[in-house]
């Protein structure tokens, strides 16, 4: 039997990918890079995106128990600028295959096996870390698509 879960989780960020690729399609590389409330105040497109694949490869590792299979540099997300569409489009086909392998391999027997943070030393739960993964996605997805309007509609 499926784990319902991961076929929840699969559901959600696999809506999630979709949308990012609406996000970019037809999008100058001025628009990817563009903060709508300058650097300091806001994220470019490509900055919500990089991080929020990154993240979400990371934490669908970390809640099935394999954290080592997804190293990150996430400072370097929040720099993240692209020379256009085309660099994104292929870092989501490459995140989203990722998390379906990711998915796909779990063998998850106990959602509440804690899992320690080695930034912090904080325990939490597996089931904790798989929501937290599509909810943060979600997240810059919402933006990164708020973004893209806000970048359409200007006069």
């Amino acid at each position: 039997m499926t784990d319902p879960i991961i076929e929840a989780t699969r559901r959600v960020i696999g809506d999630a990918f979709d949308t990012l690729r609406a996000v970019v399609d037809g999008l100058p590389t001025e628009a990817l890079n563009w903060c709508p409330a300058g650097e300091d105040d806001s994220n470019s497109i490509a900055v919500q995106i990089t991080h929020g694949l990154h993240a979400t490869r990371r934490l669908l590792n970390f809640a099935t128990g394999h954290p080592q299979q997804a190293p990150r540099d996430r400072d370097a997300e929040f720099g993240a600028n692209v020379d256009g569409p085309e660099s994104l489009l292929r870092l989501i086909e490459e995140v989203d295959a990722d998390c379906t392998t990711t998915l796909d391999s779990a063998d998850m027997s106990d959602w509440g096996e804690l899992r320690r943070l080695r930034s912090t030393g904080e325990e939490l739960s597996a089931a904790f870390l798989i929501i937290h993964a599509a909810e943060h996605l979600r997240g810059h997805v919402d933006e990164a698509s708020l973004t893209r309007h806000v970048w359409l509609t200007q006069s």
